[in-house]
């Protein structure tokens, strides 16, 4: 699946989102609770949300040793997600420098890469549009002074 094609689901964001507001209000959230929440807001259609999700599991990432290599990979799609390309590669050296072999990871990589080589050559593209453009506009111009002349 693309990386901007998996959404969550209403239900399930619903349920995850009851688990850790319950759990909040208690002021006793679990790294569980945390995870699953933050996990529906990287897989949200809105923008926002993933960020939601990406400064969760940033919050979890710094507090908690256990789900480090979980965090990395949910950090990585979510900046993925957000075209944060080259912080997604950091999140994907880090989690391989933990687990070298992880073929989801490394499949990851090649996805945020491919989407790099893709959307650069995109904006080398407009930039090229722009320049022609803006030259094409400062011809003309000149062209009417000359004309006025």
């Amino acid at each position: 699946r693309s990386i901007r094609n998996c959404f969550v689901l209403p239900n399930d964001l619903k349920k995850f989102e009851k688990i850790y507001h319950e759990q909040l209000y208690k002021n006793d959230v679990t790294p569980k609770a945390q995870l699953e929440y933050a996990w529906c807001f990287v897989r949200s259609k809105y923008l926002a949300d993933i960020q939601k999700g990406i400064i969760l599991l940033e919050e979890l990432y710094k507090t908690h040793e256990e789900g480090q290599r979980d965090y990395l990979y949910y950090l990585a799609i979510g900046s993925a997600r957000l075209k944060e390309y080259s912080k997604a590669m950091n999140y994907v050296r880090s989690f391989l420098t933990i687990e070298p072999g992880n073929q989801q990871v490394l499949s990851l990589q090649q996805t945020i890469k491919k989407k790099m080589e893709k959307e650069g050559l995109v904006g080398k593209a407009m930039a090229g549009g722009v320049v022609l453009a803006v030259g094409a506009i400062v011809v003309a111009g000149m062209a009417i002074v000359n004309k006025a002349k």
